[in-house]
């Protein structure tokens, strides 16, 4: 099992009837060198991936011989090079999905920068001798652009209407129907969103096109008193467009939750801003995701075992 970060994977599940036909390894620590990773891995012939924390493309899967089932927490994950699995014969089966935990998350990562909550927690704790030092924003009357409404998009909707606050939303397949049923506007443009939000929060699937989505253009159309919050993928955010528009005051301010290149590099310049509030990828981390990723990564083992796979993503 890759990337167990808080070593709760075995006590999420029950992994007794699995322990008693294998031999199960966790690594709790991400493994960024690959010749590092194929060692770890070495006569595995099931991996269990959380999510996308670790690339599996061709050439790493090309050394993993042993391997005949990958499973993925989720039933997508884009950093699996499917085609190659398929062609090297190794099953590969997801799992039931998660929750309502990202979009909880983006509402209370909007909620953080609205009323600068981490800036006075830290003053708090660092025992600053100044009181009060932020003012907040209220929500009531302010406007909420979801970009891209599906389930978690229509989810923050929700959230958004007992605050009082106005909701815009844009995706490629939203009808005015869709958004009416929702009680939100829909906005026929992208930059139509852009430019009367007072917080940007996206939920679009990473795609070709979607692929720096949010760049030095986009910046440009937002109010300079605005927020971008991003809790669905990095790279729809060019990162190096939006340094440049929190140093310059183009924006108000923006929340992450996920990153072009996770973990974060140390010396990232994302970790010098002020005006960022940032969390290492944790929409998904919650006890009852975890239950339902680990159960069904049990399941999806069991049924390999059994020679039945079940929720094969590369048939």
């Amino acid at each position: 099992m890759l990337d167990d970060y808080q070593n709760v994977a075995l006590h999420a599940a029950d992994w007794s009837g699995v322990a008693a036909r294998c031999t199960i390894d966790v690594i709790n620590h991400h493994i960024e060198d690959i010749d590092e990773l194929v060692a770890a891995l070495a006569g595995a012939q099931v991996i269990v991936a959380m999510r996308e924390r670790t690339p599996l493309d061709a050439s790493l899967l090309e050394r993993l011989s042993d391997l005949k089932l990958l499973i993925t927490t989720g039933m997508v994950n884009r950093s699996i090079d499917m085609d190659a699995a398929r062609r090297l014969g190794i099953v590969v089966s997801g799992t039931p999905g998660g929750g309502t935990g990202a979009a909880e998350l983006a509402f209370g990562l909007m909620l953080a920068l609205a009323r600068h909550i981490p800036d006075e927690t830290l003053r708090f704790r660092q025992r600053d001798p100044v009181w009060q030092m932020s003012v907040g924003m209220d929500l009531p009357g302010r406007t909420l652009g979801i970009v891209g409404f599906g389930r978690l998009g229509q989810q923050m909707a929700k959230y958004a209407k007992p605050f009082g606050m106005k909701v815009v939303a844009w995706s490629r397949s939203l009808t005015e129907e869709l958004a009416a049923d929702h009680g939100v506007q829909h906005c026929a443009e992208l930059d139509a969103l852009l430019s009367q939000a007072d917080f940007v929060s996206l939920h679009v699937p990473l795609t070709q096109e979607t692929v720096g989505m949010i760049g030095h253009r986009q910046f440009g159309l937002m109010k300079e008193t605005a927020y971008l919050v991003n809790t669905a993928r990095g790279p729809l955010v060019d990162e190096t467009a939006l340094v440049d528009a929190l140093k310059a005051g183009q924006i108000q301010g923006a929340a992450l939750d996920v990153f072009d290149r996770e973990p974060v590099d140390l010396d990232s310049p994302l970790r010098d801003l002020d005006n960022l509030i940032a969390t290492p990828h944790v929409g998904y981390v919650t006890e009852d995701t975890y239950r339902t990723y680990f159960n069904g990564a049990v399941e999806a083992i069991e049924g390999w075992l059994h020679g039945t796979p079940v929720r094969v993503l590369n048939s």
